[in-house]
């Protein structure tokens, strides 16, 4: 029985760590209730916090509460300067898609991090940000680290936000959503969320955002319908029409094209040696960048557009060439 307790009382407190880490402030009622534990409880798990190195900090009275100190230390990593730098960045860069598969998973923990940062070190990272040129496959959008994480932060922190939004078609408007989750499908970002004007789910394009700001308003999550952030949305995308329709016959086995496009196209075998690829797109560039990359032969079915865009290229190579 003993070593439940001390099962229960370690998941607890784990559950209490993710809460602050959001570095908003929490009432003592709120969090007590979230944790489904006593006003008493909850003062002894924020004093065994601080005895492991959690600078916790505590008001008192009838709208007491508790906030993790921004800018503290990082226990119980105990990080150097230069070790919390290297994180900083190398979360930035996988981000940004530098690492497939990682993308949302690095946003989730660089929103911890930064906001675990002094602010020396953040002016640090935004030097060493400002002088390098992130790649991103594919030529996606590149994104601000700090629009990302705030989005990450209101997500995780169940706080409404607000932001500006440029949508396709049209003037950019002032927006207020209640935010579910940032998703990466592609090479864009997507932040699925409950629009407070509309009163419905909606999917913003992170890449047409621009100033997002926390408004300190908390809200109780809606459930979202399917309940996948990720199938909700392709399906909500599906109904889009892209600007281009992408057909191409490559001279290429299917595994092959298939590991290099990855989520981001439609790959279906012909014969064993080639394959027909299919994407929606709204740039040709992307598709010119795959067919140059993959040095295979090809057939281009469709859009006429792409044909004249490959010949172009082509015809560009070939005349920008130096024969030594």
């Amino acid at each position: 029985m003993e070593s439940e307790d001390m099962a229960n009382t370690s998941a607890r407190m784990l559950r209490l760590l993710s809460l602050l880490q959001t570095h908003r402030y929490w009432p003592g009622s709120e969090l007590a209730d979230r944790l489904e534990v006593s006003p008493r409880t909850l003062r002894r798990d924020v004093d065994r916090l601080r005895e492991l190195g959690y600078p916790v900090d505590a008001s008192r009275g009838v709208a007491g509460g508790y906030q993790l100190q921004a800018g503290a230390a990082m226990p119980p990593l105990l990080l150097d300067d230069e070790e919390a730098v290297a994180i900083a960045v190398g979360l930035r860069s996988a981000a940004a898609g530098a690492v497939a598969g990682f993308e949302e998973t690095s946003v989730r923990a660089l929103a911890k991090v930064i906001q675990l940062l002094p602010p020396r070190l953040r002016r640090r990272i935004d030097a060493l940000q400002a002088v390098t040129a992130p790649g991103v496959l594919g030529g996606g959008p590149v994104l601000d680290a700090v629009t990302l994480t705030t989005i990450a932060m209101a997500c995780r922190g169940e706080e409404r936000l607000r932001f500006d939004y440029a949508p396709r078609d049209g003037e950019a408007m002032r927006r207020h959503v209640e935010p579910h989750r940032l998703v990466s499908l592609g090479r864009r970002w997507y932040l699925v969320a409950w629009d407070l004007d509309r009163g419905d789910w909606r999917s913003f394009r992170v890449d047409r955002l621009s100033g997002p700001s926390l408004t300190g308003a908390r809200f109780r999550p809606r459930e979202l319908p399917g309940g996948d952030p990720v199938v909700w949305l392709r399906s909500r995308l599906a109904t889009i029409p892209s600007r281009y329709e992408v057909s191409v016959l490559i001279e290429a086995p299917e595994d092959t094209v298939r590991s290099f496009i990855g989520h981001w196209g439609a790959v279906t075998p012909v014969t064993a040696s080639s394959c027909r690829l299919t994407m929606s797109v709204d740039d040709l560039g992307w598709p010119i960048m795959v067919l140059g990359v993959l040095s295979a032969p090809f057939v281009i079915e469709s859009p006429a557009e792409l044909r004249d865009r490959a010949r172009r290229a082509g015809e560009t190579l070939i005349r920008n060439t130096t024969v030594s």
